[in-house]
């Protein structure tokens, strides 16, 4: 994206008209500016010049055209020209596409996961996961006045442009380059990037990130403070606000939303999770993690650096999760590479591709020993997914990212994966550029052979153990689900089974145990039992993180037998939704009148219940409603009145919150008519 400068007073020289309103409606810029030249690149523009003194004699008088960026323009450093490039390395063939991933004004990230989502999959239906998924609609507002000063900023605040400014505009032409700058400066942990990090659960002095719905807000904050870090951001913040930028900077790009995400924080691909004879997950031996689920975005790009084959869409995490050459951020690392386990290219491939198909291990820990369970290859990255083009539904990409599950080629892939790293170590420290992440060989069971998966417990004790919901879990209610235990075997069974249950954050770390149980089940040959569990609001509603995530656990031994065998599932809980209702038609320059409603969920009261409303062309600022106590099941509803400024398609935000929740949405679309 480029901005055309203010036009020389100087009498001397032809006085130039930009055409900045005609221009900007052509590269769909219009609604950022309409006074001042905003143009992407690979697209023509216009320009009138006006002499003073006499007209243009074309074969007497000749034209240049100078352009030039940055402190220092340079002819040799390409930040001064006489000519205009022609190639566009971001270039969209599709105009669906380049309208859905440059030019929209919503992002639609997935915040939360599937509702009762099961840690080893296939445990539910697809239909129902699918169903299940619940959206984080997120305002972008990439078209509002002073959003690309912000953008313009944020580059300039850099690191790369603070040490050496000349060099850093000269590079700037390469959407690899800017995209690795915007990623480091979304995070705060290098700089005086945008947002802090906070997974603490203590929001005291800043904002709780399930609160946030829009980027808007946060750039805004962020520039009127004299550059300070927003507190407080996830990985569902990091995303949408990196994609308003990079949108904003004339990048494609997108959101993409990985469940049971790995963070492999050693390197070698293996996901490792330690549990005790209770079944509760240790946190204080927990350095790896499996997200219950993380977003990051795409961008769109050719890389020349890479070799042929490896351009389009590109990772980039700015979630400060590790560091990429001494810097907090992550890629571009090609979608395709990752897919083909070519994790010695640049940059972060391996990190990328540890998110979406690292094998995962879990261990028990017991008198001071570890004890291999079970080596699981299916847990890590399901139903990766995107925000459909012209759509709001969810678009699965799994596909992209890896080969089917279970099949020889995804294997295959990953034994690739695993030599390439074994390779890149044996080559020493000079490699550490391309993926400057610690490489650890992996463990010697993990390099097996891909046709012959490793032996599961139930498999060697032929039981097989499996949580089942009874009901949808719902906050304020309690949890009705049994343990279904099968006797595979013609012997006769006699299990013990110890049963907790604890509150997880989203990124996988645990919380301490809030309810526990132990179950003795007899099993003839062949037979099946269930063992029924309820778990109390009043158990759990002291213990909830905001993620409203609860991890169920069962650790099974059969007497006189050595072999265990672990079964865990992930319970969302939801809340109702907040419904908005337009009353009457939207035309632009016209009161319309908004309804909120909404309700409070428990069986209790809540106080500081705040509701929050924006969207773009609809709201000039986010608009908070105190709304103070709530009674337990209260349903209330609010009328509120604005004026659209801007036609089109548009969409209002709610949020409420109170000192019990915060982050009970709604969203409502609307089309705005320029009317008469």
């Amino acid at each position: 994206m480029a901005q055309g400068a203010a036009p020389s007073q100087d009498s001397r020289w032809p006085s130039p008209d930009l055409q900045s309103s005609r221009n900007n409606v052509r590269h769909h810029t219009e609604e950022i500016s309409v006074d001042r030249l905003v143009v992407r690149p690979g697209q023509a523009f216009c320009i009138t010049l006006y002499f003073k003194s006499r007209g243009f004699q074309p074969g007497m008088d000749s034209i240049t055209f100078v352009a030039e960026t940055g402190p220092l323009p340079d002819l040799a450093k390409g930040t001064r020209a006489g000519q205009l490039p022609g190639t566009d390395a971001v270039y969209m063939e599709s105009e669906p596409q380049r309208q859905e991933y440059v030019v929209t004004i919503m992002a639609s990230s997935t915040k939360g996961a599937r509702v009762g989502s099961a840690h080893a999959p296939g445990t539910m239906g697809s239909k129902q996961i699918l169903n299940n998924l619940l959206r984080t609609k997120w305002t972008e507002w990439t078209f509002e006045e002073n959003i690309i000063d912000i953008c313009l900023e944020l580059l300039e605040k850099s690191l790369n442009f603070q040490v050496d400014p000349s060099t850093d505009c000269a590079l700037r032409g390469s959407p690899v380059y800017t995209s690795r700058v915007v990623c480091a400066m979304i995070n705060s942990n290098d700089d005086n990037g945008v947002l802090n990090g906070n997974w603490s659960e203590n929001y005291v002095d800043g904002m709780n990130p399930a609160e946030w719905t829009g980027s808007v807000a946060i750039l805004k904050q962020w520039h009127a403070t004299g550059c300070q870090p927003v507190r407080y951001g996830q990985c569902w913040v990091f995303a949408a606000v990196m994609c308003t930028v990079m949108r904003c900077l004339g990048i494609p790009t997108r959101v993409i939303t990985n469940f049971d995400s790995g963070h492999d924080t050693d390197g070698n691909l293996i996901i490792d999770e330690y549990y005790d004879n209770t079944g509760r997950i240790l946190e204080n031996m927990k350095k790896d993690t499996v997200w219950n689920f993380h977003v990051w975005n795409e961008c769109w790009m050719a890389r020349k650096d890479l070799p042929p084959g490896y351009g389009g869409w590109q990772v980039l995490d700015a979630t400060p999760q590790e560091t990429s050459n001494g810097f907090y951020c992550c890629g571009p690392a090609s979608v395709k590479a990752i897919k083909e386990g070519e994790v010695d290219l640049k940059y972060d491939t391996r990190f990328a591709f540890s998110m979406v198909n690292a094998d995962c291990m879990s261990w028990l820990v017991y008198g001071g020993k570890e004890q291999k369970l079970h080596q699981e290859t299916a847990t890590v990255g399901n139903f990766i997914s995107t925000k459909s083009i012209q759509s709001d539904e969810r678009d699965d990409i799994t596909e992209s990212y890896k080969y089917e599950e279970g099949s020889l080629q995804e294997r295959e892939v990953f034994l690739k994966a695993l030599q390439k790293l074994q390779a890149a170590r044996s080559q020493g420290p000079h490699r550490a550029n391309l993926n400057p992440f610690s490489s650890v060989p992996p463990r010697q069971d993990s390099a097996r052979n891909p046709n012959t998966p490793s032996l599961r417990p139930s498999d060697v004790l032929q039981v097989s153990l499996k949580f089942e919901l009874l009901d949808s879990p719902k906050m304020g209610q309690d949890i009705n689900f049994v343990l279904l235990a099968v006797n595979m075997s013609p012997q006769f069974k006699d299990l013990k089974l110890n049963l907790s249950a604890q509150s997880l954050l989203h990124d996988g770390s645990p919380l301490a145990p809030f309810w526990q149980d132990t179950a003795f089940i007899t099993l003839f040959p062949e037979e099946e039992k269930t063992f029924p569990c309820k778990i109390l609001y009043s158990q759990y509603s002291q213990y909830l993180s905001t993620d409203k995530l609860i991890r169920i656990s069962a650790l099974g031994e059969e007497k006189n037998s050595p072999e265990k065998i672990l079964v865990n599932k992930i319970i969302t809980l939801t809340f109702p939704g907040i419904t908005i209702n337009v009353l009457g038609a939207a035309f632009v320059n016209q009161p319309l009148t908004v309804q909120v409603v909404f309700s409070n969920p428990l069986s209790e009261p809540v106080e500081d219940c705040v509701l929050t409303l924006e969207g773009s062309g609809l709201f000039r600022k986010q608009q908070r409603v105190l709304i103070g106590v709530l009674k337990p099941h209260h349903k209330a509803s609010i009328t509120l009145k604005t004026v659209p400024f801007k036609s089109g398609q548009r969409q209002i935000q709610a949020n409420l919150s109170s000192n019990r929740f915060k982050d009970i949405k709604g969203y409502k679309n609307v089309y705005v008519d320029l009317g008469l």
